[in-house]
């Protein structure tokens, strides 16, 4: 067969395996599924049973047969999907089609073909989700869409009361981002420790799961991809607010000889992890968890010391986030007992170490619901995330503590993008039982926890609750309100500590926003009432805010006469204005649209500095465009810009919009953009 000419009929090819996208200028298939090489012969004919091929295909710089690493094969009467194979699938001629099936679990990566040790060509061999055979197959052609091939989708910030959607930009298929992806596999510590082993590795999906938990945080100076900054400033790189997507993020990764990328925070970690595991083919999806419990010490419990002014003592480690974000991944356990597939939550966000590196599951969703903590990996930290007790103790002046009644609850609205849809899916009973249910306080003894449910006191004759006046808009004066109610039977003589104060996301307190400290709050019985309001002026809160817009309100009410302590806790998130999109021209593929973007000014001070940037898949060229406004905006002025953009693919597309400014910091916004043909 020498002098003999192939084509890899790419275009055919990474068609049939959904890697179209990825461009068809290369050979990139899945799995557990064939694909096709038209050979030319110059020197006769193919003869059925009389011609044999000899075919390797190797991964990896150490490629050995034990290892699964190297196959070597020759040509069968068919294709068997259950291992490497070969067959011819036209008659007999000078052009030969050959059918070439990879091992439903072989490694992914890169891979050289060898025909009869003269004819050799590269591929990428990716997960196969479409395939029954593969651990990562998914059932449903909807959820393939939405969990492998959709470049764009939502994530959810905010607070549990008000869950707030931004657009994210995966771009998966983007140029230079797959091989981004595979370098990250090649970077990690295993494998210039073992590149054999870690190669052989690369064909289980938890394996491969668990090094990009590890590599897409830089905390372990492993390569990773990301650096985490949850101070006020990032001095050194850019705000993780500032981020539309993983595109950018990977490709500087990638140019910048694997310097870690500055700066991520959860969201963040959370939306590349997504963007490479859907590049390598792993179904994936990020979710948020809203009140979510960072336990140091594994005892299940969150402790809070609170002093008489309300303040909390901030020496302890274990913090209570805002909301967290981690990502789920699609797959088969065959290393746990049955019932334990689907859903298996990964936390590339760097928090505690796992077998010594930074690193969280996959830990099956099903475990944390049933209290499954020997389950495989990281299930304790995962299940403290979505259940722990949080307990509030205050601490006299003279020293002695009293346990405070608080009915906040860890691990609510757990969040996702619906399938198909925008909207926010509720997958908080995929993790745990409802709250005070019988399946509940069996979990919670087989997780050798006291149950929370011996703890809830009976209710106390005071009681305290916070309200909020509606239309919280940054730039607005506007007030809150404690409401405390006497049920006892007597008089009842208090002091009430009202606070506000900013906050972070991820529960670090910051400062003082408004405070009133009441000594002699006195309470009718039989359910007398009083309402406290607290005024918060945009004058003193505007400088104290971080990024997050979150405010923290905590009202502590103190029974003189009987020193016992209540509290009520709410974080509101104070709404951005809404930047108003419009597309003009019609959209079609490669031809040239208009973004026109509108703000208006909320604040009663100029925004200096400001601009919009667009970003999207297939609609800006794999990069962000950013237009600068020559002007500052006046209180009430309206900023406007229109940015130029050529779609280049057809189909349902998010262009995501972020405006920036001096005093507003990152605003976001997105509109779905149908183009047509």
């Amino acid at each position: 067969m020498q002098g003999d000419t192939w084509d890899l009929a790419c275009q055919f090819n990474n068609t049939d395996h959904h890697t179209e996208l990825n461009g068809t200028d290369r050979l990139i298939i899945r799995r557990g599924q064939a694909f096709t090489i038209n050979l030319y012969l110059n020197s006769g004919s193919y003869q059925p049973g009389y011609s044999q091929l000899h075919i390797t295909a190797e991964t990896g710089p150490q490629p050995e047969e034990q290892y699964g690493t190297r196959a070597v094969f020759g040509l069968s009467d068919e294709i068997d999907d259950t291992r490497w194979s070969a067959a011819v699938s036209s008659p007999p001629g000078d052009t030969v089609c050959l059918s070439v099936c990879a091992a439903p679990d072989a490694p992914i990566g890169r891979y050289v073909l060898t025909l009869d040790g003269h004819i050799q060509f590269d591929f990428i061999l990716l997960f196969n989700p479409w395939c029954p055979r593969d651990v990562v197959y998914m059932d449903s052609e909807e959820k393939l869409a939405e969990y492998v091939l959709a470049q764009d989708g939502i994530i959810f910030r905010g607070n549990a009361e008000y869950p707030v959607p931004i657009a994210w930009y995966f771009g998966q298929f983007e140029e230079g981002i797959l091989d981004a992806c595979l370098r990250i596999l090649d970077m990690n510590p295993k494998h210039s420790r073992n590149p054999g082993k870690d190669c052989s590795g690369r064909r289980n999906v938890i394996y491969v799961t668990r090094v990009l938990s590890a590599m897409i945080n830089s905390n372990d100076r492993d390569y990773g991809v990301l650096e985490g900054c949850w101070k006020d400033t990032f001095d050194g790189g850019v705000s993780p607010m500032s981020w539309r997507g993983s595109v950018q993020i990977l490709r500087t990764w990638s140019s910048t000889s694997c310097l870690p990328v500055r700066f991520g925070q959860c969201w963040v970690f959370a939306a590349v992890a997504c963007t490479v595991s859907r590049a390598l083919g792993i179904p994936c999806r990020v979710v948020t968890n809203f009140y979510s419990a960072h336990d140091t010490n594994s005892n299940l419990v969150i402790e809070r010391y609170l002093n008489e002014k309300g303040e909390i003592d901030s020496s302890t480690r274990d913090m209570i986030w805002n909301y967290h974000c981690w990502v789920e991944s699609w797959m088969t356990r065959s290393d746990l007992p049955p019932g334990f597939d689907g859903w298996q939550a990964s936390d590339p966000t760097p928090q505690e170490k796992s077998e010594g590196v930074f690193c969280c599951g996959p830990v099956p969703v099903r475990a944390i619901k049933e209290g499954e903590l020997t389950f495989k990996y990281d299930a304790p930290f995962v299940f403290a995330e979505v259940n722990a007790d949080l307990v509030h103790i205050l601490k006299y002046n003279d020293g002695s503590t009293r346990k405070i009644v608080n009915d906040q609850k860890v691990g609510q609205k757990i969040s996702t993008k619906s399938v198909g849809r925008d909207e926010r899916e509720d997958i908080t009973h995929l993790y745990k039982y409802p709250e005070g249910s019988a399946e509940e306080r069996q979990v919670f003894e087989k997780a050798n926890h006291q149950n929370k449910l011996h703890q809830q006191q009976a209710n106390p004759g005071l009681q305290i609750t916070i309200k909020l006046s509606t239309g919280i808009r940054k730039g607005c004066d506007f007030d809150v309100f404690a409401i405390v109610t006497n049920n006892t039977e007597e008089d009842k003589k208090c002091r009430l500590v009202f606070a506000s104060r900013a906050v972070s996301y991820n529960g670090v307190i910051g400062r003082e926003c408004g405070f009133k400290d009441l000594l002699n709050v006195e309470l009718a019985p039989g359910g007398g009432e009083r309402k406290v309001p607290l005024r918060l002026n945009y004058s003193k809160y505007c400088t104290n805010l971080t990024e997050d817009n979150l405010i923290r309100l905590g009202a502590l009410l103190i029974d003189y006469s009987t020193k016992e302590a209540m509290m009520a806790m709410r974080d509101i998130v104070l709404d951005d204005p809404e930047i108003k999109i419009r597309i003009l021209g019609e959209p079609k593929e490669k031809r040239k649209l208009a973004a026109e973007l509108t703000l208006q000014n909320p604040l009663p001070e100029t925004l200096q500095g400001c601009c919009f940037t667009i970003e999207g898949a297939n609609l800006t060229g794999g990069s962000s465009i950013t237009e600068k406004l020559e002007s500052p905006i006046e209180p009430g002025q309206e900023a406007k810009v229109k940015i130029y953009f050529t779609p280049t693919q057809s189909g349902l597309r998010k262009l995501v919009v972020d405006f920036d400014s001096d005093k507003l910091g990152h605003v976001r916004g997105y509109k779905n953009v149908i183009i047509g043909k």
